[in-house]
């Protein structure tokens, strides 16, 4: 397994760059560049990520291609193709988005965002982006998410044959979908639920934890790994059967400070469960 996630500090060239990883022990990494680079910029980092055996598990694409106001929408899709290019040059495990909102909250919930008719628009969207795009060595994704399609494995396994395309995968962040009490007390099964449907598909991950409160109706918010109740031994496990090359990737924490208190609790557990962190 790869464990990555930001760097903190500024580099200006592939070897400054590197160094920052191997300060941090990571394997895997964050794109280091946007589609505003140029080709040789782009084949620069991509030889020397190689060269160092890092992974560079994804390439950001947040944005809104499902947004009410065309012109956004419109803007969102081709981040989206740009982005997606960047992947496949760079050699990225996958692009990733969310599928969008139709609501004001580009990532918010909106009673829109359930139902069959944004489930067609998602499908028609990702086909017109990878279409357009034609990757080769990386996929489009999108991340699961607690109120917008794909919630739930079952869900994205729809997308996957609704969308019909080879360069569609799946970016799996469990913690978004420990959206009700009964995931978040019965998380081990969750998690192993959607390895074994989601397994094959799986390009990269994000690695968070889950902590649910006592006050009244549910409250359920995202912590720092080793903060919350997420079964870590079973999630590290799981992923491994998927690919010993696997990128886990931390992200959402606020200082350098807690980024390497996340990155010890993940590897003292991963230790523990017997599962080797390159």
């Amino acid at each position: 397994m790869r464990l990555g996630g930001p760097v903190f500090g500024t580099y200006k060239e592939p070897e400054e760059w590197l160094s920052l990883l191997e300060k941090y022990g990571y394997s895997a990494a964050y794109c280091p560049i946007d589609s505003s680079a140029g080709e040789e910029i782009i084949k620069a980092y991509e030889e020397a990520g190689r060269k160092r055996d890092i992974v560079i598990a994804e390439v950001g694409a947040w944005s809104n291609p499902l947004s009410p106001d065309e012109e956004t929408r419109r803007s969102a899709i081709e981040l989206c193709k740009r982005q997606l290019y960047l992947a496949d040059k760079i050699g990225a495990q996958c692009c990733v988005n969310i599928a969008g909102s139709r609501g004001e909250k580009w990532d918010g919930p909106c009673e829109k965002d359930l139902t069959e008719e944004t489930f067609e628009m998602i499908v028609e969207t990702v086909r017109a982006i990878i279409d357009d795009v034609k990757p080769t060595r990386t996929f489009y994704t999108l991340e699961t998410m607690p109120w917008m399609f794909p919630d739930s494995p079952d869900s994205y396994l729809r997308l996957l044959k609704a969308i019909d395309r080879k360069q569609f995968a799946v970016h799996l962040d469990i913690v978004n979908m420990i959206n009700s009490p009964r995931r978040y007390f019965h998380n081990a099964e969750f998690i192993k639920e959607c390895v074994e449907k989601l397994g094959p598909y799986i390009k990269s991950c994000h690695a968070k934890d889950v902590l649910m409160s006592e006050e009244f109706i549910v409250h359920i918010k995202e912590v720092r790994p080793g903060l919350g109740k997420l079964d870590y031994k079973t999630l590290l496990r799981e992923l491994e059967r998927v690919s010993p090359d696997i990128p886990l990737m931390m992200e959402h924490l606020t200082s350098e400070e807690e980024y390497l208190l996340a990155g010890a609790y993940i590897r003292q557990i991963a230790k523990e469960a017997g599962v080797l962190i390159k």
